[in-house]
């Protein structure tokens, strides 16, 4: 599962901006998840929890928060931007969609001059936020 992979990335994330920004302890981890992200949530928070409270480091006891961040589309003909609203697909396109994102572009049209041909600007990715601690 790739849950696991990346919440050892945040982890190792965390480990290295810690240690360049010297802090002894972290109080809190802010994780940004995009809502086009194919991930299952509860296992990735599962998998950091578990990382984090085995770690023999100072993010033992660190407050975790997930973020998610909104899809946004930008159209390539136009310049339209607008945002990735699943109650305007079926479920089963929806979901493919989240699964697959670069399907969006067989079921999604720019809503202002319709064209197929658009960028994802943000809504993809899982990184580290923000970081919260002691020196």
């Amino acid at each position: 599962m790739h849950e696991w992979a990346l919440a050892e990335s945040v982890v190792a994330t965390v480990k290295r901006v810690a240690h360049e920004k010297k802090l002894h302890r972290i109080t809190e981890i802010t994780v940004k998840v995009g809502e086009l992200q194919q991930i299952e949530r509860e296992i990735f928070e599962f998998a950091l929890e578990q990382m984090l409270s085995q770690a023999d480091s100072p993010m033992r006891d660190a407050k975790v928060v997930l973020e998610v961040e909104r899809a946004q589309f930008c159209c390539r003909v136009c310049g339209t931007r607008w945002a990735f609203e699943t109650q305007q697909l079926s479920p089963e396109i929806a979901e493919a969609i989240h699964f697959i994102p670069e399907l969006a572009h067989t079921y999604i049209r720019c809503p202002q001059c319709h064209s197929p041909d658009f960028e994802v600007v943000q809504g993809r990715g899982v990184w580290l936020a923000s970081l919260k601690g002691e020196e």
